[in-house]
């Protein structure tokens, strides 16, 4: 029997996806005995909680009070979930395909699979990567010099190219879903990271503990995909969140030369004068003890995440 499914939303501004995704949500989880959803906010200075409660009225809504971050918000969604209920963690800019959540359901079938997560496409319908291998040193070295040619040497990309069917290590958090008998045994997710590399931590301590990760062919979700690429500070709070990474999961020497090809990477596309690999130079300089300590900078977080301190 497929088991009931508490659906963890986690907004920040997400008006304009709400809808979309909520229209969406009853024909994904044809087939699921039973579902709820709960919305963690953080904060959302357009309305996206208030939003939440109308469009869809059985809805939890739960206001964290501040900008907390992506893993905090899981965590409050993951904190009212019930013994036995599998937990889908869901961005707010995700569209689920009809049926998609009780194919996942199947996958843990499999006493073997912790994780289950879908096919993702763009919103143009090219496949989105979603796949990764376990980070190392020589991988985000060979990423930052060779872009997407080091898809073609495993040893050298985290990244596994669409139609591959190797097991991954970790998968994009937009689109998870936890299997009832993983979450109690795991535990929270680690809100200091705020966003970004929080999926690899709780992923891997998924791996660890045992469990695969499995993407789920007949289950499609579309992706529109975050502003990442674009914004300054965001690519900074991502480059310098795989330094913290490896200071906890490869060392000293580790975090070192991942902090070293970072910031060689960011140096040798400063001619593209983006903004953000600017952004990104600057703070895994000037954050560099604390990074390497594996303690994050989050130069994208507000304020009042870190208690007044910076």
């Amino acid at each position: 029997m497929r088991p009931p499914v508490l659906v963890a939303v986690v907004t920040y501004n997400s008006a304009a996806d709400l809808p979309e995704l909520f229209r969406s949500l009853p024909d994904a989880l044809t087939g699921v005995p039973s579902w709820r959803v709960v919305v963690a906010d953080n904060a959302s200075g357009d309305g996206s909680a208030d939003l939440a409660r109308n469009l869809l009225p059985t809805a939890e809504v739960v206001e964290t009070g501040g900008n907390l971050g992506y893993a905090a918000g899981v965590n409050a969604c993951l904190s009212r979930a019930k013994e036995g209920e599998a937990v889908f963690v869901l961005n707010a800019d995700v569209r689920l395909a009809p049926g998609s959540v009780g194919t996942l359901l199947d996958a843990f079938a499999d006493p073997a699979v912790g994780i289950a997560v879908p096919v993702v496409t763009h919103p143009t319908g090219e496949p989105e990567p979603t796949l990764r291998r376990r980070p190392t040193p020589a991988r985000v070295l060979g990423d930052a010099l060779l872009g997407r040619r080091a898809t073609a040497f495993p040893a050298l990309s985290e990244q596994i190219p669409v139609g591959n069917h190797e097991e991954p290590d970790w998968a994009n958090g937009a689109t998870l879903l936890i299997g009832p008998h993983v979450w109690p045994r795991v535990g929270r997710w680690r809100a200091e990271l705020f966003l970004y590399s929080e999926e690899v931590d709780y992923c891997l301590r998924v791996k660890d503990a045992g469990w695969s990760i499995r993407q789920v062919p007949g289950a499609l979700a579309v992706h529109r995909g975050g502003e990442v690429a674009s914004s300054p500070a965001l690519w900074a709070q991502l480059v310098t969140n795989r330094v913290v990474h490896a200071a906890r999961w490869n060392g000293a020497t580790g975090a070192r030369c991942v902090w070293a090809a970072l910031v060689l990477a960011q140096v040798i596309r400063l001619p593209l004068r983006r903004g953000t690999h600017l952004a990104a130079l600057r703070a895994l300089l000037a954050g560099r003890r604390a990074l390497l300590s594996g303690h994050p900078t989050n130069p994208a977080a507000p304020q009042e995440f870190f208690g007044g301190q910076r």
